[in-house]
């Protein structure tokens, strides 16, 4: 495994824990400032957008990312991860979510990588 593989695998795992604690601005710095996100059902949205939204706000997180697939290109890379998760609100109940995302990747010229695509088709999974 290369340096810049091992990076990319530690951010997944930051931001995964960064999550689970709650911890927004933790996983604002791991994205490119211009990042976009594709999720079923919405138009496509930005950084500005993550960080307002209610989705990592008075919810709990749990679960798990499996990296499928990890390929770096110089300073672009893309991956193919299955997250598998548990979303709680404050006073409801669970919600278990899993699927996939297809992400990409810069390295910046401090060499930090940061996200800067993502197409999450993580969805509810019934039980």
């Amino acid at each position: 495994m290369t340096d810049d593989e091992r990076a990319i695998r530690t951010l997944v795992d930051t931001w995964m824990s960064a999550t689970r604690d709650g911890d927004v601005d933790a996983v604002l710095r791991l994205m490119a400032d211009d990042v976009i996100f594709m999720v079923p059902g919405q138009k496509p949205f930005g950084k500005r957008e993550f960080a307002t939204s209610a989705s990592m706000r008075n919810v709990r997180f749990d679960g798990r990312s499996d990296i499928q697939e990890l390929k770096v290109l110089g300073d672009w890379a893309y991956l193919r991860n299955y997250i598998d998760l548990t979303v709680t609100p404050d006073g409801g109940a669970p919600v278990h979510r899993a699927g996939y995302t297809l992400t990409i990747l810069r390295k910046e010229p401090d060499g930090r990588w940061v996200l800067m695509r993502d197409a999450n088709l993580v969805t509810r999974v019934e039980s």
